[in-house]
């Protein structure tokens, strides 16, 4: 399995001397495109009701139950990542911890797939998860993962999902009541003038 990882791997990661274009696409949906995230929950909290605030809660649950599980993961299996054992060619700087799984594309695809399982978007969690395979593929082509990093994220991602969305309202509930009381407070000068929703 390691030597098909590897193999993978060099198959999709960048040559010595990539083009121009590629090197910008690369970087910028390993590196900014994941942003995309917590800027999205943002901004459907500032502009959703209580309902879609709820759901937005349970994305958030998810990403740090599959982080939880990462790092768990991490302390029983250290995995080197490609440039710590000179494979192949790395293009951004990055700390030499564990690889496996994925962090970027657990987080990304937990929060896809919680919206997934949402009715009112399901559109979206379908988009998000396509839009990772981009990041996944330029997070290999930068040199920092393995094919089989987002593998087990995917996995990752969809069990915490299943978990935030089946069990967390327990958790999720107090937690909106005690946002919401908070933003409200904060925001309260955005709100009576009607730029965010109360």
């Amino acid at each position: 399995m390691e030597q098909l990882n590897n193999a993978l791997f060099l198959l999709i990661n960048a040559p010595a001397n990539p083009s121009h274009g590629m090197l910008l696409l690369g970087i910028f949906c390993a590196e900014y495109l994941v942003l995309l995230v917590p800027l999205g929950l943002a901004a459907g909290w500032l502009r959703g009701d209580n309902a879609t605030r709820e759901i937005l809660l349970q994305a958030v649950a998810a990403m740090f139950i599959g982080l939880l599980i990462n790092w768990l993961i991490a302390l029983g299996w250290q995995h080197p990542r490609p440039f710590a054992i000179g494979l192949g060619h790395n293009l951004v700087a990055h700390s030499s911890s564990s690889s496996f799984p994925s962090n970027h594309m657990t987080a990304w695809w937990a929060a896809a797939f919680t919206l997934y399982w949402h009715k009112p978007w399901h559109r979206t969690g379908i988009a998000l998860s396509l839009t990772g395979l981009l990041i996944a593929w330029a997070r290999v082509y930068v040199g920092v993962h393995y094919p089989f990093d987002m593998i087990g994220a995917a996995v990752v991602a969809l069990f915490s999902a299943w978990l935030s969305t089946r069990y967390g309202g327990w958790v999720v509930q107090p937690v909106l009541h005690w946002l919401t009381r908070l933003y409200r407070t904060l925001f309260a000068p955005l709100i009576r003038r009607g730029w965010v929703r109360a």
